[in-house]
């Protein structure tokens, strides 16, 4: 991917080498459990809090100056261009629909993070919090998704923050909370379905950047799309749960198949157009 020469996002908030302390309110450990396993699973963590749960309140305190390794430096020098290039494409399809595009904080932290949807733990993945905008990431998840996942690559790093770039996209146009609101009406395997009509609209609004963002600055090298082909089969549900229980349940996926992961990429990278990423109206995903 061609990214060294690109603008960089003045949206970043770096937060590495902030502690996370607590002072409990309510809820206590129980709510953070909930919290964390509502991200690690692609549910969105407001359903929790909304249903009058109240999450710790915790306070950042400053432990030692954090110093980044060489790598992450040229990392987070890349996670930059990436949002920058996010900002460059959505704000013109926005004002292509005759509105304007509200940029997404981006926050890099080590370890644990609070967010306005409660903590974080790295281990969790990068997630998107729709109650404060923010895309959350711990630049360590890259090492994970070359050495444990199998899918290297910049444009690979690239993909998932553009999918929880999506996450951002859906909230401006009202879609998580219809969806949110949806999801509590409904039994527990159809809200699951509800979330993976979700993750599968992210999916393409991923690619539909990719396909923008190469028509504006010729990001793409060969190679790159196979490596986001490759990121988005190999954190498809089927996968991860073979991999981890030996065996499938369908009707606990939240993100949608290997398949499926690949089919709406390619449907947004291939049409660059926000049309053709309706998952929530199509017959066979």
């Amino acid at each position: 991917m061609r990214w060294r020469g690109g603008r960089r996002s003045s949206n970043i908030e770096d937060r590495r080498g902030m502690g996370v302390g607590r002072k409990a309110v309510g809820g206590g450990l129980g709510t953070i459990v909930l919290v964390l396993v509502a991200l690690y699973f692609g549910i969105d963590p407001t359903i929790i809090l909304q249903q009058g749960v109240h999450v710790d309140s915790p306070s950042t305190q400053t432990t030692a100056p954090y110093e980044p390794s060489d790598r992450e430096k040229e990392l987070a020098d890349f996670v930059s261009v990436v949002l920058a290039d996010t900002e460059d494409v959505w704000k013109a399809l926005f004002r292509e629909m005759g509105s304007q595009y509200e940029e997404p904080k981006l926050v890099l932290f080590s370890g644990m993070v609070e967010s306005a949807c409660g903590l974080a733990q790295s281990a969790m993945g990068p997630f998107y919090c729709p109650m404060d905008h923010k895309v959350y990431i711990d630049l360590s998840f890259y090492n994970d998704l070359k050495q444990r996942i199998g899918a290297p690559g910049d444009f690979a790093q690239a993909y998932v923050i553009a999918h929880e770039v999506g996450h951002h996209v859906q909230t401006l146009f009202g879609i998580t909370q219809k969806v949110n609101e949806m999801r509590r009406r409904v039994s527990p395997v159809q809200a699951n379905r509800l979330s993976v009509r979700m993750e599968l609209q992210a999916d393409c609004f991923a690619g539909v950047w990719a396909n923008r963002a190469h028509k504006l600055r010729n990001i793409l090298e060969p190679g790159d799309v196979e490596e986001a082909l490759n990121a988005a089969s190999a954190i498809g549900d089927d996968r991860l749960q073979r991999r981890s229980r030996g065996y499938v349940t369908p009707d606990s996926f939240t993100h949608g198949t290997s398949a499926q992961r690949v089919r709406w990429f390619k449907k947004g990278l291939d049409s660059g157009r926000l049309e053709a990423c309706n998952t929530f109206e199509a017959d066979q995903l």
